[in-house]
């Protein structure tokens, strides 16, 4: 793939032209078939699959066409500038921390710096509401996702055990298992096992042999800064190139500002700021795949007469019901080294605790990743929410290399009030900036506080002593549900707008529940099967 990553730095030198000639080339003028708004997980996807059936696709970024030799770094702090810094306001009982963790900017976006980790979610998570009289169900179901992820799978050839303990899928991965697995992961290994639970060598988005001219991974650790040898996947280096040479466009550094539709309701095309000017794309389809953030601000700024709510938004649930993952770190001091900066951040985990038990006294469940943790983060983290300081943080951070570290990625159950809306404050392009309140729940709190205490069963298992409980989240969803009901959701199951024919929305904006895992893989199947959704209905003349 390093030819491939040549070829699309090739084409931001070719964007760069255009930026400062995009008068001469009559902007707007040539219709395109579909417009995708977002270079990430889902972006990506739908650009690669739409161009490959010969739509002509225009995929318009915010963010710059990263080169992975020139932008990225093994060095910790350089993962900054992957993520969207820009601001936004939160509120709430448990204010998000936005930025790197949560979203991306740039070519790729969030898949440039995630661990990789690559799960599918279960069979109930798509019928929360039947199962477990709690949230409410999808309008699809798993089946309906089941060859998508077989799909997407193979296509990038995810790494994984033999067999996988839980959920319909257990394996085989396309390609082996990676190895060897960091000490973190040992340990957690080792603590599972002493209390009898099961525990996995963890599915990812890495190479563990050579693919596509791309190398395997080699355990540096750098996977949040951005994988400069291109053995972890990201869209900027796999689904984007090949649009590329599919015949697909893509504008970078271009901001969206308003989504555009005519008097009969239909979306026509976009705005954007390049360089401080606007222009405008025309565009028979519309899809929206930005952040979870990002889509409903442009839906509710791109009200027009005919919509006066917000485009999409006859439900009123446009920005309603956003859900992260409580992602609580839990760090314990052992008697021999560690090093937590050493190998992939995430190779082994647990999904013991991942569907309902009522003895547990709450709804839903989790899972749980040893995952690697790099000094600087560490430090930052136990000062800036744990509230450690002064001289127990120079004293913790002096035996570094003996702390383990375990991630919650908690389900959280959505709730309308938690929710992102306009600020009366506007951003440089114009736009209100987002307004973004979360507050947990009942029933979430009682889900942390029980995996904050299996995570120390565990440690104490494998002979380390907990010390410290980082409060934190990850993965936010929702905000733009998918249902069968206009009058209750966004989107339709295929991710079709149910106000306006020819707008989507595809990405984890779309979800009804969260899940308790990484929801990386279930954002691209959504996609890969919206993909073929649109190209069916474009050749029957419906779209």
């Amino acid at each position: 793939m390093i030819e491939h990553n040549h070829t699309a730095h090739h084409s931001v030198h070719y964007n760069g032209e255009r930026h400062s000639d995009m008068n001469r080339r009559k902007y707007g003028k040539e219709i395109a078939d579909v417009c995708i708004i977002g270079a990430g997980a889902a972006g990506g996807v739908l650009a690669y699959e739409l161009s490959k059936a010969g739509m002509k696709a225009v995929v318009i970024e915010a963010g710059p066409f990263w080169d992975p030799q020139t932008d990225f770094a093994s060095d910790e702090l350089s993962t900054r500038h992957l993520g969207w810094q820009d601001t936004r306001l939160v509120n709430g009982q448990n204010p998000l921390k936005l930025g790197k963790n949560n979203s991306g900017r740039g070519v790729g976006g969030g898949t440039t710096h995630f661990t990789g980790v690559f799960l599918r979610f279960h069979e109930d998570d798509f019928k929360v509401r039947s199962a477990d009289g709690v949230a409410d169900d999808w309008p699809i179901t798993y089946e309906d996702l089941a060859p998508y992820y077989d799909k997407i799978e193979r296509d990038i050839a995810v790494s994984g055990p033999k067999n996988f303990p839980w959920g319909p899928f257990r394996g085989p991965y396309p390609y082996p298992e990676r190895e060897p697995l960091s000490a973190n992961s040992e340990i957690f290994r080792h603590g599972c096992e002493a209390l009898g639970i099961q525990s996995s060598v963890a599915p990812l988005a890495i190479l563990s042999a050579p693919y596509d001219g791309r190398p395997p991974c080699i355990n540096r650790g750098f996977c949040n800064e951005g994988c400069m040898p291109n053995a972890k996947f990201s869209t900027l280096i796999h689904h984007i190139p090949k649009a590329i040479g599919f015949g697909a466009e893509v504008l970078t550094d271009c901001m969206v500002t308003q989504v555009l539709v005519d008097e009969q309701g239909q979306a026509t095309g976009v705005t954007f700021v390049n360089e401080g000017q606007t222009y405008e794309q025309k565009a028979r389809i519309v899809i929206l795949s930005s952040f979870v953030i990002e889509t409903p601000r442009l839906l509710l700024h791109s009200a027009a007469s005919r919509f006066p709510g917000g485009l999409a938004n006859s439900s009123g649930m446009v920005g309603k019901a956003i859900m992260p993952h409580s992602s609580h770190d839990v760090y314990a001091k052992f008697n021999e080294e560690i090093r937590l900066y050493k190998g992939t951040p995430v190779l082994a985990l647990t999904q013991e605790f991942y569907g309902s038990n009522p003895k547990r006294g709450f709804a839903r469940g989790y899972t749980l990743n040893a995952h690697g943790a790099r000094p600087i983060g560490m430090a930052k983290a136990l000062a800036v929410d744990a509230g450690v300081w002064g001289e127990q943080l120079r004293k913790t951070m002096v035996d570094y290399n003996y702390y383990g570290r375990i991630t919650l990625v908690g389900e959280v159950l959505p709730q309308k009030q938690n929710q992102v809306t306009l600020a009366k404050e506007k951003d440089e392009y114009g736009i209100p900036r987002a307004n973004v309140s979360f507050s947990y729940g009942d029933n979430d709190l009682r889900l942390i506080e029980h995996a904050v205490g299996k995570i120390a069963e565990i440690f104490e298992a494998a002979g380390g002593t907990p010390e410290f409980t980082v409060p934190d989240t990850a993965h936010l969803m929702g905000g733009c549900r998918m249902g069968d009901h206009p009058d209750t959701s966004v989107v339709n199951g295929f991710c079709q707008s149910h106000d306006i024919r020819n707008l989507f929305i595809c990405s984890a904006a779309v979800f009804v529940t969260s899940g308790g895992a990484n929801p990386t893989n279930t954002v691209m199947a959504i996609a890969a099967r919206t993909a073929d959704y649109i190209i069916e209905k474009t050749k029957k003349q419906e779209l």
